[in-house]
């Protein structure tokens, strides 16, 4: 079963909302294999991947954490800063060189309460992202974990 790529919130947003977000962003750069957040961690900031591939796992008992989904070149990284109690409900790394904008969690909040057009768009679109993860993970994990034939 293949799932569509995760939504672009540059297509998402107005030119003047992107701008807007911009404005609040910083450029990073993340050789490749950085671990750039544990599952159950804090979730301070999130990303406009730029440029490279970003892996999304989760923890397994007595297993290496398997890879759930990918985040690639346009598309955001991170969704836990937006809900309380603001924890990486993932963990992510870096599987090629990463190039991203980096967002500030609380400033990028205080903008969206502000202007609520702004916040109302910017929360739907990562409402329609989180859909997509969950659904791409649980196919993920379906794929690695359900016994072949089980019907699942």
């Amino acid at each position: 079963m293949s799932t569509p790529r995760n939504p672009r919130l540059t297509a998402a947003l107005s030119a003047d909302q992107l701008d807007r977000l911009l404005a609040c962003a910083r450029p990073v750069d993340f050789p490749e294999e950085t671990r750039l957040f544990e599952e159950g961690g804090y979730a301070d900031r999130f990303w406009i991947v730029r440029t490279g591939t970003v892996t999304l796992d989760v923890r397994v008992p007595g297993r290496r954490p398997p890879v759930v989904d990918r985040v690639d070149a346009g598309e955001l990284l991170g969704w836990s800063w937006l809900f309380e109690p603001y924890r990486w409900r993932f963990g992510a790394e870096a599987m090629t060189r990463v190039r991203a904008h980096e967002f500030d969690a609380a400033t990028v909040r205080m903008l969206m309460d502000s202007d609520p057009g702004f916040g109302f768009t910017l929360d739907h679109f990562v409402g329609q992202m989180l859909a997509h993860r969950l659904f791409s993970a649980r196919v993920r994990l379906l794929d690695l974990y359900a016994p072949h034939g089980s019907g699942l």
